[in-house]
């Protein structure tokens, strides 16, 4: 994957992330593969990345947004799945391009490392939702940060995790939560990668592209 997304053509943590807009760094970059996603119009395959950022600020209670980790207060996080797409009509280019307070060129669209947004920060809109019984928080939007806070941003605690199947970091990979480590391997580029042990460099077959080329979210 490399990283890069082009113009070809979930919830956070058991405890709860509170509604609101929250200082939020970059920490987290992983490649998911390209997926079988279904909608209104049928099922299409689909090359995802989840992208995560840990908060700073409070609750609407005064609490700071920290959970305790083995005795250690740390950042509460939250993540979003994207399709790898900068297609004009994408989440993702939507969202980046609200990040940035810009929108991208077309020479800019045509191949953007997202790799650049890890230890970026930004303003991120949660808001929540409940389904069967079950409230989760969602990533609504993303912001550039305040000119007052660019020189006074918290320093970040969680470690970069970037995960690339491209070259899969398998001690990276064994840190995953079982059901993303399941996800992941649905995807062909993990069975491709299992096949050759990694020592392939192998992207999709134009056939496998043509599938989720210049499809928006």
């Amino acid at each position: 994957m490399g990283f890069v997304a082009s113009d070809s053509g979930g919830g956070g943590n058991f405890k709860r992330v509170p509604a609101g807009v929250h200082i939020g760094r970059c920490y987290s970059l992983i490649d998911l593969g390209t997926q079988l996603t279904s909608g209104q119009f049928g099922e299409k395959l689909q090359h995802k990345i989840r992208i995560g950022w840990e908060l700073f600020g409070e609750d609407e209670e005064g609490k700071p947004l920290t959970i305790d980790h083995e005795g250690r207060e740390m950042p509460m996080v939250i993540s979003k799945n994207y399709t790898v797409s900068l297609h004009e009509k994408a989440n993702l280019r939507k969202e980046l391009a609200q990040w940035r307070g810009r929108d991208f060129t077309e020479e800019e669209a045509k191949a953007f490392d997202i790799s650049k947004l890890v230890g970026a920060y930004c303003m991120v809109n949660v808001t929540t939702s409940e389904t069967n019984g079950k409230t989760y928080s969602n990533v609504a939007g993303l912001t550039p940060i305040p000119a007052a806070l660019k020189n006074a941003k918290p320093e970040g605690v969680h470690a970069i995790v970037k995960f690339d199947l491209d070259a899969p970091d398998m001690v990276v990979f064994n840190t995953f939560h079982a059901q993303l480590q399941e996800t992941i391997k649905k995807s062909p580029e993990w069975a491709r990668h299992q096949r050759h042990n990694g020592d392939a460099d192998e992207s999709l077959s134009e056939d496998e592209a043509a599938q989720f080329a210049d499809e928006p979210f």
